[in-house]
């Protein structure tokens, strides 16, 4: 058999396995094998963690015990009240929550808000050792003059800078798609800083050292694409990152379209070595192999 035929035939039994059935279970057949069940993060080129959400309903001390067995160092996206737990098992904190992506500063009824929610995450973060704390523009709204909704975002992240940088903290902006309406958490329709280009210039109107981009893979994919090309360009901006497989947010696997091994070169190019946190909705039958599966993807 040629070497074109057995390709063919290899992707046409791929593509029929993955057709078959939604469960997750075709993606793990064709991948799972090839992650060994003891696979440990080997390399140091960046600090991966976890986001907690997305492998609920496990307990976040039960994803960090296994998290921490990856060779994972941090975790992020659980509830304050599991700061203690998972610190006691050596996690770090990779990132503090603080207003949500819905009510942001883009708007005048939730200014007040974010800047009292963002607050107290710097102090929150301050007090467990994390050095990051995650913001958002907030969702447009009618009647919105962009020009003035921005104006409005930068004020409130000035106002909080001089916390942030008196503590070490870095607030770290994040893009988010506003293309995807499947699923409350794979795309937000109506987010007002949807394209990482305008929430780049308004990080460097900014001006602050500890004013970031967080650059999320996933969402950059779905509403820019050239994902290598924009991790250079922002590298001097770039602050935190978030993984995820495309389409569909699930594993960094085969089903999806972003070329990960190549991603995380570039990461790591770019003089990019903090946390990396893998924020996928696991669909395999095993949430904890295909996040084994992920970091071993990852693992520069």
């Amino acid at each position: 058999m040629s070497t074109c035929s057995r390709r063919s035939l290899l992707l046409g039994s791929g593509a029929a396995a993955a057709a078959a059935t939604r469960t997750g279970r075709a993606s793990e057949n064709l991948q799972a094998a090839e992650v060994a069940a003891d696979f440990a993060i080997r390399n140091k080129g960046v600090r991966h963690s976890v986001m907690g959400w997305c492998f609920k309903p496990m307990a976040a001390v039960t994803l960090a015990r296994h998290a921490r067995a990856i060779g994972l160092q941090g975790i992020e996206g659980i509830g304050r009240q599991d700061y203690p737990a998972v610190r006691a098992l050596g996690l770090a904190i990779s990132l503090v929550g603080s207003h949500g992506f819905a009510r942001g500063p883009c708007n005048p009824a939730y200014r007040d808000e974010t800047e009292a929610k963002l607050r107290d995450a710097i102090e929150v973060a301050a007090a467990v050792g994390s050095r990051k704390v995650i913001t958002f523009t907030g969702m447009r709204f009618e009647g919105m003059d962009p020009d003035r909704a921005a104006a409005d975002c930068i004020a409130v992240w000035k106002r909080v800078l001089p916390l942030a940088e008196r503590q070490g903290i870095t607030l770290v902006l994040e893009h988010l798609n506003s293309r995807d309406a499947t699923h409350p958490m794979k795309g937000h329709p109506g987010y007002f800083g949807d394209d990482v280009d305008f929430c780049a210039d308004l990080i460097r109107r900014v001006g602050s050292d500890h004013f970031k981009l967080l650059f999320d893979i996933y969402h950059v994919s779905i509403m820019n694409g050239d994902i290598i090309r924009r991790l250079h360009e922002y590298r001097d901006l770039i602050g935190h990152l978030h993984t995820a497989g495309n389409p569909g947010r699930g594993e960094l696997d085969e089903t999806q379209e972003i070329n990960y091994p190549a991603v995380m070169k570039a990461v790591t190019d770019c003089g990019y070595h903090d946390f990396v946190a893998h924020e996928f909705i696991p669909t395999w039958d095993d949430p904890i192999l295909a996040l084994r599966q992920a970091a071993m993807v990852c693992d520069v």
